[in-house]
C-alpha cells in the first residue's frame, strides 16, 4: 500500500488547528511541508510554513516530510532541522555542482534526518541517478513546483517509470515520492508507474471528509 503525504499549501487561513487535527485523525502518513522561498520559485510560504511545521511538531504525532523549494538551501536545511522532521527534500536544480548535493545530503544524515532530492519536471531523469545511493527518496515533481492546484503533467509517468524501472535494476532501496495534482483521477497512473508516496493537497483540503480521500488514495 502506499503512503500518503498531505500538502498544506492550500489550508485557509484561520482554519489551521482544526485542519491539522483533522489530517492527523484521518491517518495521513505525513503531513507534507512545502517551504517556498519567493526566489527558487515565485511563491513564497517560508514564514507560514515554519511557523505552521513548529505548532505540528508540538502539538501533533505525524511525522513531518519537508520539501525545501528555495535558492539558499543550507540556511533552510537548518531552520527544518531544529523541528526533527522525518525528512528534508531540497531540490537538486537548486545546487552549483554536484560537490554541493553531496555536501547537503551528508549534513541531512548526520544531524539524524532522512534525506530526498527533488527533481524538476524538465530536469531529465539521469541526472539524478548517481545520487540514489545515498539518499531515502527521489521526489518527481509532476508540476512546475511553486503553486498548488496545477494538474499533473502526464509526461511525468513515463519519467516515474523508468525511475522505477532503474531502482529495481540497481536494487536501490529508496522511496518514490510524486507531487502536483495528485488525486482520484490521476493516483492510479502514478501508482502503477511505481510511486509510493503521494503528496495530494488540494484534493484532500477540499473534500467534505479528508479520510474517505486519504483511504482511496493509498488503496
Amino acid at each position: 500500500m502506499v503512503e500518503i503525504s498531505t500538502s498544506i499549501l492550500s489550508v485557509k487561513d484561520g482554519k489551521e488547528v482544526e485542519t491539522f487535527f483533522e489530517l492527523e485523525a484521518s491517518k495521513t502518513d505525513y503531513i507534507h511541508i512545502d517551504v517556498m522561498d519567493g526566489k527558487f520559485v515565485e511563491k513564497d510560504t517560508y514564514q507560514k510554513m515554519l511557523s505552521n511545521a513548529m505548532y505540528i511538531k508540538r502539538t501533533l504525532n505525524v511525522p513531518l516530510d519537508v520539501h525545501l523549494m528555495v535558492e539558499d538551501v543550507k540556511d533552510a536545511i537548518d531552520d527544518f532541522l531544529a523541528l526533527e522532521p522525518n525528512i528534508i527534500t531540497f531540490h537538486l536544480e537548486a545546487c552549483e555542482n554536484k560537490e554541493e548535493v553531496y555536501k547537503y545530503i551528508k549534513y541531512i544524515k548526520d544531524n539524524n534526518c532522512k534525506v530526498g532530492l527533488s527533481v524538476k519536471p524538465n530536469t531529465p531523469i539521469d541526472e539524478i541517478y548517481e545520487f540514489l545511493p545515498y539518499i531515502h527518496l527521489c521526489l518527481v515533481m509532476t508540476v512546475e513546483p511553486g503553486k498548488g492546484g496545477q494538474t499533473l503533467l502526464k509526461e511525468m509517468v513515463d519519467k516515474i517509470v523508468t525511475l522505477k524501472e532503474y531502482v529495481q535494476k540497481n536494487k536501490l532501496d529508496i522511496d518514490i515520492e510524486v507531487d502536483g495534482g495528485i488525486n482520484l483521477k490521476t493516483a492510479p497512473d502514478v501508482k502503477r508507474a511505481g510511486a509510493n508516496i503521494l503528496v495530494s493537497g488540494t484534493a484532500i483540503i477540499m473534500a467534505n471528509d479528508f479520510k474517505v480521500i486519504i483511504d482511496e488514495l493509498k488503496s
